[in-house]
């Protein structure tokens, strides 16, 4: 039996135009700026690590690749919702970081330096295909679903990609990013920037 278990909705918005070339690559692509700067937002509908219940929680893995994510040397910083008390934020920390197993625990061999972790304020909403997340003055993002044109109300999907959130992820542009976090610093208002979303389900 799994020791944890995590499910919710999730979205992230990054500094490459859309669309961005990571995912499509298996991370060897050159990111269009030469680096990527990337908030991968988590809200945990329901969830729990040994015993410890993570049911309405949210948490942000902020990362800075130099390069193509696959060469690794990336910096990862965390930010954890305000409201988790220290035996949940430990548990989301042991999630969110690969510590305790699961889909992040992929990553661990490309990063570099772990920047920290903070604690903030967390909103994250769903209106449609419209998602946005703030983290008191460290994040403020938002992106849009891209419209496919078989059924209304749906984006268009990218399906067997090799990110740890889920394979097959809502295409979106990003309508705003700010990140000033762990010595990142990304301002984007173009709306031509990549964005994601997708629900989620982790185990370890």
């Amino acid at each position: 039996m799994a020791s944890w278990r995590v499910e919710g909705q999730y979205m992230e918005t990054c500094n490459c135009t859309y669309l961005c070339p990571c995912i499509s690559s298996n991370l060897t692509a050159r990111p269009t700026e030469g680096d990527c700067k990337v908030a991968i937002a988590m809200k945990i509908e329901k969830g729990e690590k040994d015993g410890v219940k993570l049911d309405g929680l949210s948490f942000i893995v902020l990362m800075h690749s130099p390069k193509a994510m696959g060469e690794g040397n990336i910096t990862v910083g965390l930010i954890i919702d305000q409201r988790a008390t220290d035996k949940q934020a430990e548990a989301i920390s042991a999630i969110a970081t690969g510590a305790a197993g699961g889909p992040m625990a992929a990553l661990g061999p490309l990063v570099g330096r772990v920047a920290g972790v903070e604690k903030r304020p967390i909103s994250f909403e769903i209106d449609g295909v419209k998602r946005m997340v703030k983290a008191g003055e460290l994040i403020d993002q938002a992106c849009e679903g891209v419209p496919g044109p078989a059924r209304a109300g749906e984006p268009i999907y990218l399906d067997n990609t090799c990110h740890p959130v889920n394979p097959r992820l809502a295409l979106a542009k990003a309508t705003r990013s700010s990140i000033h976090a762990f010595g990142i610093h990304w301002d984007d208002t173009s709306e031509t920037r990549n964005g994601h979303f997708a629900p989620f389900a982790w185990a370890g």
